[in-house]
């Protein structure tokens, strides 16, 4: 279904529930002022004065300027404003019978229009005055339609949706290991072959062995978009405000090219390679013919490249690689530089600019190349440095696939916990200086659908959480108040549900996990700890005080309260000394289990205590068969019975992948 883009649908309805007073606007203006009564918009006539031609025409404006009289009492006044801070930047003066909008561009009336949908209720339009211009140029959600394929009816209504909230971009993740999405008229294999796939979920299919199939098979599940579809979107979303971003990933990412055409790989092999071979001038010309046929459907000026997690596993024994490397002299992460460089200069021949994941980061970069950073900040510094753009996506606020509630009563995920007030607390380079924070061009979220298999979860995951993404982009939010904030996003949750969107009750969220809420206290709380074996220092929460701090972990294995062990055998191995000798009647530590990034309970358990610390008894011990579950899962391993001891050793064997642990309480 897709959402129509009337005025008597768009803005009348739009708030037409909401009591004016009670200031619902999404994302906040920069400035706010109320003013009495409302601006009749269902009037017969408008007596309009348009002094900017056809930079004020536009899909919401059309039914207004088409009903011009100059015997009519209310006055629609359309000028451009004069010193705009922004090509996008506008203001509204609304009285009872004035619609005053003044704007920087054709562009910025689309976004005064959108405030307008807005501000429409059953009265009228609300009396105003509102000054407003972004925080950001670049204000994009990312749809990855490889894992799962969504058709253009789908991606249609998102663009509308992002379009009242005044997003300008919409990434299209269009290529990966799980399916190829866009129509090649050169490599027809890319769309008869790599684009389908025996299983229709992602799951199903990374376990079946990653394997491709026909488009006429039995059961094939997959698609793409043929070249005249996407045109269409293009000119959809221009249309409201939204520019499309086509995303072809390389160097790696790749295993769908690769099995298509094997030849472009180190091995020429199917089914064995993920990333493209750099050292072959048959992996440049595909790629740069593939590009082109993308340029010549996507006019964007930007053009996304991937270029992360290349595994690059056989550039060091291939020999062409091997050749490249020499007359490079470089390593293989510069020659993945060079095939990275190569792709900008061609994009940049062509008019246009360099996307890339932070992987891309390197000195040799076309000067307009622009930086998605999904890692920390250390990146954005780093590209800024190079004086690249740079575009905030970090994984920890805009990943859209981790769980937005309590994962008992949520869907399948990724894993991870990432509710809607962190997405909303989200401050763009924060912990950079102030002077590389206003170099900062835009922030993005995320939907990677390894999890999400239909519209309706994509909807799920999207909203509200693209909504606090959408408000920190356009206004800032220099001053964070989510109260506020909240009142508003269950406004428009609610709004969106009325209309048919799938978004996530907000009004029924549960929150985050009840025992990371408390200080425990007990015996071993802020007593040493020794670990025999070391945690990851990649989860190494608070170091040597994380298991014994009094502090529980939430939802998520990524928020700073989780240790993560890692290794063959018993990977956490620990010794707790109480300081001196203590009756112990109960021994407990709490586990987490989430399988998508690979963290199991452990297989085993066991406990063993000391007076010493040179001779131990063990007084527990268990082993658990590994059970795959949908969703994360929390589990305390514990001990009860009488015994004395200074020291308390935990040994947790490792079912498989990782063990993440939070705290270990003794009574």
């Amino acid at each position: 279904m897709t959402i129509k883009p009337l005025i008597t649908t768009l803005l009348s309805a739009l708030l037409a529930t909401i009591p004016v007073a009670s200031q619902n606007l999404l994302p906040k203006p920069q400035t706010f002022k109320a003013n009495k009564g409302s601006f009749n918009i269902n009037a017969d006539k408008f007596k309009v004065t348009n002094l900017v031609g056809n930079d004020a025409r536009n899909i919401y404006s059309t039914h207004v300027l088409d009903r011009h009289s100059l015997q009519a009492q209310h006055v629609v006044l359309l000028q451009h404003l004069a010193n705009a801070s922004s090509p996008e930047a506008y203001r509204l003066h609304i009285t009872t019978d004035t619609l005053s909008i003044s704007a920087a561009s054709a562009v910025a009336f689309l976004r005064a229009w959108q405030t307008i949908a807005q501000l429409s209720t059953k009265h009228g339009i609300m009396a105003c005055d509102i000054d407003d211009a972004p925080a950001y140029q670049w204000r994009s959600l990312m749809i990855d339609v490889s894992r799962h394929f969504f058709p253009i009816s789908f991606l249609e209504r998102q663009v509308d949706i992002m379009a009242q909230y005044k997003f300008n971009y919409l990434h299209l993740h269009l290529t990966d290991a799980a399916g190829w999405r866009i129509e090649i008229k050169r490599y027809p294999r890319l769309t008869n072959f790599a684009a389908w796939r025996p299983q229709a979920s992602w799951k199903e299919w990374a376990a079946n062995g990653h394997r491709y199939t026909y488009a006429d098979s039995c059961n094939a599940y997959g698609g793409y978009y043929t070249q005249d579809q996407l045109r269409h979107l293009v000119a959809y979303a221009a249309q409201r405000g939204i520019t499309i971003v086509p995303e072809i990933e390389m160097p790696g990412h790749s295993e769908e090219v690769l099995t298509a055409y094997p030849e472009l790989s180190c091995t020429h092999q199917p089914y064995q390679q993920a990333d493209f071979c750099p050292g072959s001038i048959a992996t440049y010309d595909f790629l740069e013919n593939v590009l082109s046929e993308v340029m010549d459907v996507f006019p964007s000026k930007y053009i996304h490249i991937g270029g992360d997690e290349a595994a690059k596993k056989s550039w060091g024994s291939c020999p062409l690689c091997q050749q490249m490397m020499r007359q490079l002299a470089c390593d293989k992460d510069g020659l993945q530089a060079h095939l990275i460089a190569h792709m900008g200069r061609f994009l940049q021949r062509h008019g246009r600019q360099l996307v890339g994941w932070d992987e891309v980061i390197a000195a040799n970069l076309p000067a307009n190349t622009t930086v998605m950073v999904w890692r920390d900040t250390q990146y954005a510094h780093r590209a800024l440095q190079h004086g690249y753009g740079v575009v905030l996506s970090p994984g920890a606020y805009c990943y859209l696939d981790a769980y937005q509630d309590a994962p008992h009563t949520q869907p399948e995920a990724i894993g991870g916990y990432l509710p809607l007030d962190k997405v909303y607390a989200y401050v763009p380079g924060a912990d950079l200086p102030e002077a590389e924070q206003s170099k900062i061009i835009g922030i993005q979220g995320n939907l990677w659908c390894e999890y999400v298999p239909t519209e309706q979860h994509a909807e799920y995951m999207l909203y509200p959480r693209a909504l606090a993404i959408a408000e920190t982009a356009w206004n800032g939010t220099k001053t964070k108040n989510f109260a506020d904030f909240r009142k508003r996003a269950l406004a428009h949750t609610a709004l969106l549900r009325q209309r048919g969107v799938n978004a996530f009750c907000l009004k029924h969220e549960y929150g985050e996990r009840p025992a990371s809420l408390r200080i425990a206290r007990h015996k071993a709380r802020g007593c040493k700890v020794v670990y025999n074996q070391p945690y990851n220092n990649q989860y190494r929460a608070q170091g040597q005080a994380t298991l014994t701090d009094g502090s529980f972990g939430g939802w998520a294995f990524g928020d700073g309260r989780w240790q993560g062990f890692i290794g063959k055998d018993y990977c956490m191995d620990v010794t707790l000394d109480l300081g001196s000798m203590q009756n112990i009647s109960y021994i407990a530590t709490d586990f987490m289990q989430s399988c998508g990034p690979e963290i199991y309970f452990p297989a085993e358990y066991r406990v063993s205590i000391s007076r010493d610390n040179t001779l131990f008894k063990e007084i527990y011990s268990n082993t658990y068969p590994i059970e795959e579950t949908p969703t994360s899962e929390y589990r305390q391993l514990s001990w009860r019975g009488k015994a004395c001891a200074r020291y308390i050793r935990i040994k947790a064997k490792a079912a498989k992948g990782w063990v993440f642990a939070d705290e270990i309480v003794v009574e």
